[in-house]
């Protein structure tokens, strides 16, 4: 997505003239994480630093996040045999953070620089993207969030209101999205499977 700065943007009003509107170029944003199975949701994880302040992710953060809550989540969820898929972002697919998945996760890795290679541009085999995170938008911007810690409380709420049953026809779609794609030779889905 592409944005402007729009400095040359100029108002004409016949009211008060000296008023000047100050927006930042980069507004403050929040970054969150979660991963899904048949079973259940891990997450929300919101990236934030020492002093409390949202941030995005770099390969330390993420690798923090693996360490200090998605492991101790999956051990409390007693997920055996699993399977982590991961996009080719930079701070997934470092060296130091593939060898952590690996260690977690041996073989059953799919990730660019993993056992098993992630597929680019495959939003169509991501349920976070074909799924989760569109469900979560279509809610948690309905009630018009004022704060991030609005917004943050709405992906909490719409994320925790998400149940086993709708998440497993969500796999069960992934199943079939596996079998078009295969059948199709790699082509991008229809709008609606």
């Amino acid at each position: 997505m592409a944005t402007s700065t729009k400095q040359n943007c100029r108002i004409w009003s016949e009211a008060n003239p000296q008023v000047y509107v100050e927006t930042p170029l980069h507004p403050e944003k929040l970054t969150v994480w979660c991963s899904l199975w048949a079973g259940g949701i891990i997450g929300p994880y919101f990236f934030k630093n020492d002093e409390g302040h949202n941030v995005t992710v770099n390969g330390d953060r993420y690798r923090a996040m693996i360490t200090n809550f998605f492991i101790p989540e999956l051990n409390n969820n007693d997920v055996q045999e699993l399977w982590f898929q991961q996009d080719g972002a930079t701070c997934h697919t470092a060296r130091a953070t593939i060898d952590l998945l690996k260690d977690t996760f041996g073989d059953r890795l799919i990730s660019r620089f993993g056992p098993v290679n992630w597929p680019p541009r495959s939003c169509d085999l991501t349920p976070l993207d074909y799924f989760l995170w569109v469900y979560v938008k279509s809610l948690v911007y309905a009630e018009k969030p004022q704060t991030l810690d609005h917004l943050g409380d709405n992906i909490r709420r719409v994320i925790a209101d998400i149940r086993p049953q709708m998440l497993e026809k969500v796999l069960e779609n992934w199943t079939s999205r596996l079998d078009y794609i295969r059948a199709s030779l790699g082509s991008h889905m229809p709008e609606i499977i």
